[in-house]
């Protein structure tokens, strides 16, 4: 009998060895950025971005909007809608280091809230938009959407790493 359950205790022990490199496997898959150039992933998602209402937006509307600079990342890909009167946006930034990423999101946030105070009361659609917003930081890459769309972009973002 005794015998039996070290058998036992040396089987789980092995088992118990392989589901936490699996673990720890499937933790590095989906928190680590990509090896891709920005360029790349930029590409992936703005061909998958609604072209009639989105327009490229330049870095000083980047500046103007998130209060960020456009030249101390290592990427950067703005796109707003045409209309004052939506609240659509997608963000794209690739960070120079892992310290960055705090203050881009601080900035989304703020952001955010901006955008929420602007349209309450009178659009109650871009508020619900905005509440739905999609945010993912996957390593040094910075994703973010407020759009009917933006799950399908977030899947296109995940996908281009």
């Amino acid at each position: 009998m005794k015998t039996e359950r070290l058998k036992y205790a040396y089987i789980m022990k092995y088992v118990m060895l392989v589901l936490t490199v699996a673990f720890v496997v499937l933790i590095m898959m989906y928190t680590s950025g990509s090896n891709k150039p920005f360029e790349a992933v930029e590409q992936a998602v703005s061909s998958s971005l609604d072209q009639d209402g989105l327009e490229k937006q330049s870095g000083a509307s980047f500046k103007r909007e998130f209060g960020l600079t456009e030249a101390d990342y290592a990427g950067v890909m703005y796109y707003a809608s045409e209309f004052s009167m939506s609240a659509e946006e997608v963000l794209l930034v690739r960070v120079h280091s892992e310290s960055q990423v705090a203050e881009v999101m601080e900035a989304i946030e703020a952001r955010l809230e901006a955008r929420k105070n602007d349209f309450e009361g009178y659009m109650p659609e871009a508020v619900k938009l905005i509440e739905d917003a999609r945010k993912s930081v996957r390593g040094k890459d910075i994703f973010f959407a407020v759009s009917p769309k933006a799950d399908e972009y977030l899947n296109i973002f995940a996908e281009s790493l």
